[in-house]
């Protein structure tokens, strides 16, 4: 490639992610559409085979997905708002079990004197905290009531993804169409191969992951519902929500509830079951779950994985989460290519060639 066509291609990298970084808040809706696009072309194109219109596909999947939509909203957030409820009432006992039980526990292990809590004091601060969160929010409330522009602005995040999902679903085949029709000729037959195999690695990590996350949160919800943890729902669902990052979704929830069910039942026997509800769940996860429902093609290594996300959210916030793994998986696929084309190259053979040749000397 000569050199300025390869400044040429740095030049329009760099303007693009600093485009991207300057307009992550506007461009976010967006993303999340062209996510939901993806997800759901597969259903269509099915839909499509069984000689349904490309438009009657669109809106039957498009209704399903508002229907889930709207389902996890009426059954989350009640749950979620009465299994707060139950961990503020539960503050108070969890002072008097740190003061009575844990304080002295560890007292006695690292042989010290002194470590004591004073309770009233602690739940009085904490009284006037959550009297301060009550003022903070009908100040935060009335701000945003006064905030015109604020309310228009999430009023049209929540109206323009539904929007732009369903016109991406209906014409997603003649955008990529469209897309194919662009490129050079020179290097068309290269950029669709690459295409299909970013495609095989996001489908498989996108939608299976996403079957794992509902998979594993399913299980530690009914998992720590037996165990008898009074916060089983909202552990569960974090943990199953985290657990696309490798192993965060156990350590979130070996950590939350355990320190729950030691608030709760001031007892070893019910941490070690909640212990074993996670370390089950994560069994379940490497030898079942994510080999049936990710696959073994992906190549995005845990560490990577970490990384990406991190990485991400630390340079473009929510967006950078939502980039963080499609843009691993193109550079996984291109790293492929990359080291496809260099064991094919003359530097490789050439190596080879050499040692073989001072081999036989």
């Amino acid at each position: 490639m000569p050199g300025s066509k390869k400044w040429f291609f740095l030049v329009s990298a760099v303007l693009l992610s600093w485009l991207t970084y300057l307009l992550a808040p506007v461009l976010t809706p967006f993303l999340i559409s062209l996510l939901l696009a993806y997800l759901g072309d597969p259903l269509v194109d099915r839909l499509e085979r069984l000689r349904i219109s490309r438009t009657g596909s669109v809106v039957i999947v498009f209704i399903g997905m508002l229907f889930l939509a709207g389902a996890a909203i009426l059954v989350l957030l009640p749950a979620m708002q009465a299994q707060f409820v139950i961990l503020v009432h539960n503050i108070p006992a969890a002072i008097d079990w740190l003061q009575q039980w844990l304080l002295p526990k560890v007292s006695s292990i690292l042989d010290i004197e002194g470590v004591s809590l004073d309770v009233a004091s602690v739940k009085d601060t904490l009284l006037g905290h959550w009297q301060e969160m009550g003022s903070l929010a009908k100040i935060l409330m009335a701000h945003i009531g006064r905030s015109g522009q604020l309310i228009i602005g999430w009023v049209t995040y929540l109206l323009l993804i539904p929007v732009v999902t369903f016109y991406l679903l209906r014409d997603w085949d003649l955008l990529v169409k469209n897309a194919h029709d662009l490129l050079p000729r020179r290097i068309e037959q290269l950029v669709v191969k690459l295409a299909r195999e970013i495609d095989a690695v996001l489908a498989e990590f996108l939608r299976g992951q996403l079957s794992v996350m509902a998979a594993l949160g399913t299980f530690y919800v009914v998992g720590l519902w037996l165990v008898g943890l009074e916060l089983a729902f909202i552990v569960g669902v974090l943990a199953g929500i985290v657990s696309f990052v490798p192993y965060l979704g156990v350590i979130v929830g070996v950590v939350l509830a355990g320190l729950a069910a030691l608030v709760q039942f001031h007892d070893m026997t019910h941490v070690l079951m909640v212990a074993a509800v996670f370390g089950v769940g994560q069994l379940a996860e490497g030898m079942i779950l994510s080999p049936l429902l990710v696959g073994d093609r992906i190549g995005l290594h845990p560490v990577a994985v970490i990384f990406a996300v991190m990485a991400g959210g630390q340079l473009f916030g929510f967006l950078g989460v939502l980039l963080a793994l499609p843009v691993a998986a193109v550079i996984v696929v291109l790293l492929r290519h990359s080291k496809r084309e260099y064991q094919l190259s003359g530097l490789y053979r050439a190596d080879d060639e050499q040692l073989e040749s001072g081999n036989a000397e």
